[in-house]
Formats: structure tokens, C-alpha cells, sequence
């Protein structure tokens, strides 16, 4: 099968085929391929770099270029499953491939495509063959979908009012309601709306419907929907968000995705994708910031790196490869343990955003004046992601999300799964293994099993004879057993927490929520250093994991040993030859433009 597609500008693929491009390697290289499109981030006079990318978000109006070079790639393919005639086979590829564009600005990401993604998933996961077929002519056609949320509780602007759609008895719904921002709302080919479909609260209050480019079409010739004006965003770029109003506008019946009062479980299933895409496409947005904190401190020097930049450079070079590890896991799980993700994708969600956030701070203090200077072509990426993230990842209503999938799978964690469960498999962390493809069918919700704590134990089980070596390997066998010292504690904790709906209140089960996290996190970076084949020796040492450990225990307050002599000097090494190099400071180390 292949999908015909016109040239889209200078930058023009091939047409997209079901055979071709769809494995590791051509992922790899349409990353790499993107990458040198986009040219280098630092030079001012380069169209696709910050500062040109900067001067769009000042007038707050997408980067016209840009999103052209993007439509001429036809990245909207990436969202496109295989089957369907695009691109998308695994989550992790989908990231490798994305991750350019985020390294340069997060909201040309959300706003060019990525969202489509998100709004496409229910369709993905349930919808049927004329829905899939209509959508996926919308993207690889280089349209963009745009997702129409329900309300939630906890609601900020994206996440406040919702659509209703009454059923008509003689088939069919009536659509009404408006809601000030939408992402892309006057710039989408097809809208995937949450819709009320029943008056009382409960699992099965929610429907989704797909309305394509005909059904858009005819709700404004017929009056019954009025775009509403651009909405000023604290972040992001504010002219990608307004509104709209449908006034009582006929839907068909063919229009609803799966079955009615599914809505909220499909946004369970399909968020997850969503959860663990994010912090893994935030990795590369730090990763900027952070060469531009070296940048500043190293350019024009021949000296050796002032002694005061040594603990907070290195360290966040370590928070950064743990926080890879921990979305490069949740993101290989989905195609792994599709079912089995929910509870890691809610952690991966709000602990990665977290210790970026609180990354960034650091490196403001190492900036210095340099970071406060907005669309400076060299170190203006700091500013930007500061407004960016929060939008990113729905402020706090993304996080009580995330904390409300954690939460009530506390009880059943300690009971039935932590220290009882068996060791996933190796693929999970092996970078070199194939995996099976991104399926939303699969995706489950039910809970109960958590993976990462089997690998958390068993590897601290492998490593207890390693405290006699000294050294990096006593202080990772060390860092290890607290870990399980810490899984111990919340088991203990969370087993005597009261079922059902009461398990949810009080900030003291936030609190736990928020631990367990963490601990995910650590068993996260002890399976992808044990997975190391040797052919990166720098990941194979234990320098990384050492200090990358010692970070999330401090921020979890348990023991922690001393660093060994030499573990900072070898992160800080491989942080100055990655900067000179031109490599990005997540696991894969890929060649960047500078």
C-alpha cells in the first residue's frame, strides 16, 4: 500500500510507504536528517533558530518558515500509525524523531504537531475504519487535529468548560457549548471532542466525537459554530490558542468514537501515551539550556572550569540522563507491557517536569544575567522554557491528574505487587531490542502491577557483593538497597491505607504518591545502566547512576553515602567533551548542530 502525497516545499519526502522508514534506524536517521534541516539553534541569522523562533512567540504567530520546512518533511506522517499509511510504529521512535524540534523551541513542537497526536489517540485506540481513514487523510495530508477536553478538576484555562452533545431520539447528538482555548482551534483540519453526553458525574459521563473537515465546514456555513478570539497565554505561543462555540449543531451517529460514555476511559488509555511523550521531549528541550550554561561558562576561557560550576553542571547532566531513563522506559513499556504502563506513565509525567523545573533554576544561577536576556540567539532558551514547561505539562491540573492515577493504586501496589512481582524483560531497557509496535488497543487501565519496583529489587540483589569493590560499585550497591529500604517503608505505609474513595484524601497520600514516584524513577536508572553492553563506556561506568541516585535520594531524604572520589570529575568530563563535541546530554548522545 502507498499513500500518494503531493511535494510540500523544497524539503519534500518521498511518499510515505507501509514497508519503508519505519524501524530504529530510519527513525534515526529522519531525527538526524531533521536536525540538519533545522540548522544550527545558535545562529542568529538562521531562520529555524532560537532567535528567529523567539521573534514569532513576541508577536504570538506561529514561525511561518518553520512549520513549512515541517509540512515539507511531512512530519504529521509520525503521527500516522503504519497501518494507516504513516509513520508511527513505536512511542520511543515517534520521541527520537520529535525531539529536534523540541530542542529548539517547545511550543513550535506542541503547536505545529504533537497535539495532533494527542487528539488522534481515541481515534487510534477505537475508532472505526472511515474514522481512521478520514483523520489519517487530515494528517498526512498536513492538517492538524486538534483535542477538545473535557473539564477536569483543579481546571486552568486548557482544561476549563466543556461541549455537550444531547443524544436525538431520532439518532444522532446535538452539539453545544463553547470553550475559550483550544490549541490550534482556527488552524485544524478535524476536531476530536470530549463531550458530555450524561448529566450526572461517573465513568460514563463522556463521549468523543470526531468531526472532520466536512463537519467543520458545515457547522460554520450553517451558523452553528463561531470562533472565538485568540486567548493570551502565560507561555507557549499565545497565538496558537482560542475558542469555540457550537450552538446546537447536528452530529451524526457516525461521528461518536467507540461507544457512548466512553470518553473517560479512552482519555485513561490514551493519556498515557501523552504522559510519557512529554517529559521525554522536555529531556531535549533541557538539553539546550544546559549546553548554553556551559557555553557560558567555558567560551572564551582556558582556564579550567571554575570549581563552583562543577556540582550544579554535572548534576544536572545526571538529572537529565535519569530523566531519560525513566521516559525512554515508560515509552518502550507501551509497546512492552501496554497494559501495565498507567501508574509509570503518571509518575514519568509529573517527576520529570519536576526536576527539570528544578534543574533550571540551577542553571539560571550558573547563567547569570546571560539567562534573562529573551530570544538571545546563544542563551535565551532558558527564558523560553521557563514560560514553555508549565503550559507543557497543564501546571497543576496535570499533576493532581497524575497524582489521581497513583493514588488509589497504592493499597493494591503493597499488596499484591511490590516484591512479588517477576523482572520484566530485558528489552525493556535494551536499547538495541526489538520491540512490537505502539498499539492503543492494547493500552490498558486496570493497575496493579509495577514492573520497575521487580527491577529495582533484583538489581540491588545483584549488586550486593559489589560493596566490597569500593569505590562507585559500593556506593551504587548502597544507593540501591535504600531504594528497596525506601520501597519497604511505603509498602508498609500504603497497605495500611483505607480503600476505596477514602484512599484519596489528605495531602499525606499525596506525599506517598509523590515518593513512590521517585523510587520508579531510581529503579528507572539502575535498569538502564545494567542494560549497558559496553559499546558507550561512559554509560557503562557507574559514575552517572552514582551521582544520578544520589540526586533523587536527596530529594527524597533518605541516606545517601558520599560521593566517591572521582564520580563527579568523570560526569563533568563527559559533560565538557559532550558540549565540545556537539552531542546532546540525554542517553543517546546524538550528533547536534552547532
Amino acid at each position: 500500500m502507498t499513500t500518494s502525497l503531493a511535494p510540500a516545499g523544497p524539503h519534500a519526502d518521498p511518499p510515505v510507504t507501509l514497508a519503508g522508514r519505519l524501524g530504529a534506524p530510519e527513525a534515526a536517521a529522519r531525527a538526524a536528517r531533521l536536525e540538519t534541516l533545522l540548522g544550527d539553534p545558535h545562529d542568529p541569522a538562521n531562520p529555524h533558530g532560537i532567535a528567529a523562533l523567539a521573534e514569532a512567540d513576541a508577536r504570538r504567530t506561529p514561525p511561518a518558515a518553520t512549520e513549512e520546512l515541517l509540512a515539507g518533511v511531512r512530519l504529521g506522517a509520525e503521527f500516522v500509525p503504519a497501518g494507516e499509511g504513516g509513520r508511527l510504529t513505536r512511542a520511543d521512535l515517534l520521541a527520537q524523531v520529535l525531539r529536534p524540534v523540541f530542542r529548539r523551541d517547545v511550543a513550535l513542537g506542541f503547536g505545529y504537531g504533537i497535539t495532533s497526536l494527542f487528539a488522534a489517540a481515541p481515534v487510534w485506540a477505537e475508532g472505526g475504519p472511515e474514522q481512521r481513514a478520514e483523520l489519517s487523510a487530515v494528517l498526512l495530508g498536513g492538517g492538524r487535529a486538534s483535542i477538545v477536553h473535557h473539564e477536569l478538576a483543579h481546571a486552568n484555562g486548557i482544561l476549563r468548560d466543556e461541549f455537550t452533545a444531547e443524544p436525538v431520539p431520532a439518532g444522532g447528538y446535538r452539539l453545544g457549548g463553547s470553550k475559550d482555548v483550544i490549541l490550534n482551534a482556527a488552524r485544524s483540519g478535524a476536531y476530536v471532542v470530549y463531550a458530555r453526553t450524561a448529566p450526572a458525574r461517573g465513568p460514563r459521563s463522556h463521549s468523543v466525537f470526531l468531526l472532520g473537515t466536512d463537519a467543520i465546514a458545515d457547522a460554520r456555513a450553517a451558523g452553528r459554530l463561531t470562533p472565538l478570539p485568540r486567548v493570551p497565554m502565560n507561555g507557549m505561543r499565545g497565538g496558537l490558542f482560542s475558542g469555540l462555540r457550537f450552538e446546537d449543531f447536528p452530529l451524526p451517529g457516525h461521528a461518536l468514537v467507540g461507544a457512548e460514555g466512553q470518553g473517560v476511559a479512552l482519555a485513561l488509555r490514551t493519556f498515557q501515551v501523552n504522559r510519557c511523550l512529554i517529559p521525554s521531549l522536555a529531556v531535549a528541550a533541557a538539553d539546550t539550556v544546559l549546553h548554553s550554561a556551559v557555553r557560558a561558562v567555558t567560551e572564551g576561557r582556558t582556564a579550567p572550569l571554575a570549581r563552583r560550576w562543577h556540582k550544579p553542571l554535572a548534576g544536572v547532566f545526571a538529572d537529565l540522563l535519569a530523566a531519560d531513563s525513566m521516559a525512554t522506559v515508560s515509552l518502550r513499556a507501551l509497546s512492552l507491557l501496554p497494559e501495565h504502563v498507567n501508574v509509570l506513565a503518571a509518575a514519568v509525567k509529573y517527576v520529570v517536569p519536576d526536576m527539570i523545573r528544578e534543574d533550571l533554576e540551577e542553571l539560571a544561577g550558573v547563567l547569570g544575567g546571560h539567562g534573562y536576556v529573551r530570544g538571545d540567539a546563544q542563551y535565551g532558551a532558558l527564558d523560553k522554557l521557563v514560560r514553555d514547561l508549565p503550559v507543557a505539562g497543564l501546571g497543576h491540573a496535570g499533576t493532581a491528574a497524575c497524582q489521581a492515577v497513583i493514588v488509589p493504586q497504592l493499597r493494591t501496589l503493597a499488596e499484591r505487587s511490590w516484591f512479588r512481582m517477576p523482572e520484566p524483560p530485558p528489552g525493556l531497557f535494551g536499547g538495541g531490542a526489538q520491540l512490537p509496535a505502539l498499539d492503543y488497543r492494547q493500552l490498558g487501565i486496570a493497575g496493579g502491577d509495577d514492573f520497575l519496583a521487580a527491577t529495582l529489587v533484583g538489581a540491588a540483589d545483584r549488586l550486593g557483593g559489589a560493596r566490597s569493590f569500593g569505590g562507585q560499585m559500593a556506593a551504587l550497591a548502597e544507593l540501591a538497597e535504600g531504594f528497596v529500604g525506601e520501597l519497604r517503608e511505603l509498602r508498609t505505609r500504603c497497605a495500611a491505607l483505607p480503600s476505596g474513595r477514602a484512599t484519596q484524601a489528605g495531602p499525606g497520600v499525596a506525599v506517598l504518591a509523590d515518593r513512590y514516584a521517585l523510587v520508579l524513577a531510581a529503579a528507572s536508572v539502575l535498569g538502564i545502566w545494567e542494560a549497558q553492553d559496553g559499546s558507550d563506556a561512559f554509560l557503562a561506568d557507574p559514575a552517572w547512576a552514582v551521582l544520578a541516585l544520589t540526586r533523587i535520594g536527596s530529594r527524597l531524604g533518605i541516606a545517601v553515602p558520599d560521593l566517591p572520589e572521582g564520580c563527579l570529575a568523570q560526569v563533568l568530563d563527559e559533560l565538557i567533551r559532550r558540549h565540545l563535541a556537539g552531542r546532546s546530554y540525554d542517553l543517546d548522545g546524538t550528533e547536534l548542530i552547532r
